[in-house]
């Protein structure tokens, strides 16, 4: 939806408003929802798996709609996305071996979804909108954090996994040894003998 505003016949700065309007809009209520959820004690497994996708999806929109737009440089957003991935594959490893909670959601990524929140806002709004302070470079360092903070929190979540690294060998299918394949005869040929 976010991409989409930037194909509207509008004039450029109303791209920005609109596109950072609906990515706080969306952020805010996917905030609420989770809030509710707990509070309400209304939470679902299809919930809780589905909420995370969600939001790794948004966010990976959203910057490559940035480098796309030049706002942002590939080589983050490819760090970013990529962590995502390699932890969500990592959390599901570990819920499949009764170890979910090992990998649960640590302060350091607390930290980086703030400053890769501050980032995209910023950059998608693009237009200064506090007097001295260039929304531009905010969004870049707040980027620039929040990569170095998505590498840190990959090595936290990867060095509380690694004693599951080696542990019991996942299960394999059974061999099924293959017979020679006898060889054929061509009915309108019989064999020489």
């Amino acid at each position: 939806m976010i991409v989409d505003v930037f194909y509207l016949p509008i004039a450029d700065p109303l791209h920005n408003l609109i596109a950072t309007m609906l990515f706080v809009m969306t952020t805010l209520t996917d905030w609420l929802d989770n809030y509710l959820a707990r509070k309400l004690n209304q939470t679902s497994a299809f919930g809780e798996f589905l909420d995370p996708v969600a939001d790794k999806l948004m966010v990976a929109a959203a910057l490559i709609l940035l480098v796309e737009l030049g706002r942002a440089e590939a080589y983050l957003a490819i760090i970013i996305i990529g962590r995502e991935i390699a932890i969500s594959a990592l959390r599901e490893w570990m819920a499949q071996l009764g170890k979910s909670r090992n990998v649960a959601v640590a302060f350091v990524g607390k930290i980086k979804t703030v400053a890769q929140m501050t980032a995209l806002i910023a950059l998608l709004l693009w237009e200064d909108v506090i007097p001295g302070v260039s929304t531009p470079l905010l969004g870049t360092i707040a980027l620039w954090i929040a990569a170095i903070l998505t590498l840190w929190s990959m090595f936290h979540y990867l060095r509380l996994a690694a004693p599951y690294f080696r542990a019991a060998p996942a299960p394999r299918e059974p061999s099924v040894r293959k017979a020679k394949p006898k060889p054929t005869v061509n009915p309108a040929r019989p064999p020489v003998h």
